[in-house]
């Protein structure tokens, strides 16, 4: 087999794995963002609170962003406002719409990037 079929071979393989693993990794970020786990906020006082509704455009268009970010720095809470034991937070944040990113006295809701980052960090 000359070389250029055996880089030929080994490229498509590449590509087919990279293209499966990403497929899969897409499928899995969706998974996690339809789960409603009731938060306590009282567990992790520094961290990055994420307010968000796994039915919301605005909340899908941004999710996978901060979801890869958090599996690098952990610093993110995943909040999703579907959970009627998550909706007290609207009143002790005074939460007006989703998504909504709070780290301290830091508050942004919207979808702008450069936003995201000045509140997530790198």
């Amino acid at each position: 087999m000359t070389l250029i079929k055996r880089v030929g071979k080994a490229l498509v393989v590449i590509v087919v794995v990279l293209t499966v693993s990403g497929f899969i990794g897409h499928r899995y970020v969706n998974y996690v963002e339809k789960q409603q786990p009731v938060v306590t906020l009282a567990k992790h006082p520094k961290k990055v609170l994420f307010f968000y509704r796994d039915d919301c455009p605005d909340c899908q268009a941004i999710f996978h962003r901060i979801y890869w970010h958090n599996v690098i720095s952990h610093n993110i809470i995943l909040i999703n406002m579907n959970q009627p034991k998550n909706r007290h937070y609207i009143q002790q944040y005074q939460l007006t719409s989703v998504p909504t990113l709070i780290h301290g006295n830091q508050r942004y809701a919207g979808t702008k990037p450069s936003q995201i980052k000045r509140i997530v960090g790198d």
